[in-house]
């Protein structure tokens, strides 16, 4: 089965795990701007680092045959500071318009503040502007509160819902989400979000329309192989194949298909690790 994992930082991640990806079946990612681990202090920063994950992630993945697009955006745990936001914000399209970038994102909540909604606000209008699929991230703590507050902002200013990832979803959270007509994603970690279980047991009740899985693997204890093992589990919790298809290949086609940047190529050939260490 060919997999495509649509939200993972692969900057994060190591070598060894990119040949794993490969020979596990994952030919395609999407990294989605993120959080480094400290808050950047200047839009230069983030600047460097959007190149950073469109250009040279984009190559050292190929080197072991995964095709590797971007998402660009100012993250919502590092959106309080206003003026920063507007400045990062403010520079964003030339990132936006990199031939590599299929999506803004990661945008969203992270404390519920009114500067996050500010940034959130913009960013999102600069994407409607754009016609360019959005990854949104939900808040860790309070969650319900923040998808509803990002689902009423989403109605108020009338965007295409048709084109928003509502990512992070549980739940508490997840018929909301798809009532809303955006797409739903369940991120699955060892620990501190979904298991294979939690997303079997969703996708029975919930089906999978509109339903996205991914692993978000990043710097914290994650698993760049959880697609893997949610295809392993489902296999033998009663889905049919053309409904896990559907969870991590088909419909996340379909969403980044609303970019003209999204041509991914299945058929990349990993270098021979003699070419790739020099």
């Amino acid at each position: 089965m060919t997999i495509i994992e649509p939200h993972i930082h692969m900057l994060s991640r190591t070598t060894d795990e990119y040949q794993a990806m490969y020979q596990a079946g994952i030919r395609a990612c999407v990294e989605p701007s993120f959080w480094l681990g400290t808050n950047r202090r200047y839009a230069g920063s983030f600047f460097d680092y959007f190149r950073l994950i469109l250009e040279f992630e984009t190559v050292r993945a190929a080197r072991f045959g995964i095709d590797h697009f971007c998402a660009i955006a100012m993250n919502p745990k590092e959106a309080d500071d206003r003026a920063l936001a507007d400045e990062v914000i403010d520079g964003l399209a030339p990132y936006l318009d990199h031939p590599r970038c299929v999506a803004m994102g990661e945008i969203g909540l992270n404390a519920i503040t009114p500067n996050e909604e500010y940034a959130l606000i913009r960013q999102l209008r600069l994407a409607e502007e754009r016609r360019m699929p959005v990854i949104l991230h939900l808040p860790h703590v309070d969650k319900l509160r923040g998808t509803l507050r990002i689902l009423d902002i989403i109605r108020a200013e009338g965007f295409t819902v048709g084109r928003i990832d509502v990512d992070h979803n549980t739940e508490e959270t997840i018929k909301h989400t798809l009532d809303s007509g955006c797409y739903a994603g369940m991120t699955v970690y060892p620990y501190s979000k979904l298991n294979p279980q939690r997303v079997s047991a969703m996708v029975k009740q919930y089906g999978h329309e509109r339903v996205i899985v991914n692993g978000s693997a990043d710097w914290g204890v994650s698993d760049p192989l959880a697609l893997i093992k949610v295809v392993e589990f489902m296999r033998g919790d009663g889905h049919s194949e053309a409904a896990i298809q559907d969870l991590v290949f088909n419909t996340a086609m379909r969403f980044y298909s609303a970019s003209p940047n999204w041509k991914p190529d299945f058929g990349i050939q990993p270098l021979d690790p003699s070419v790739y260490q020099r």
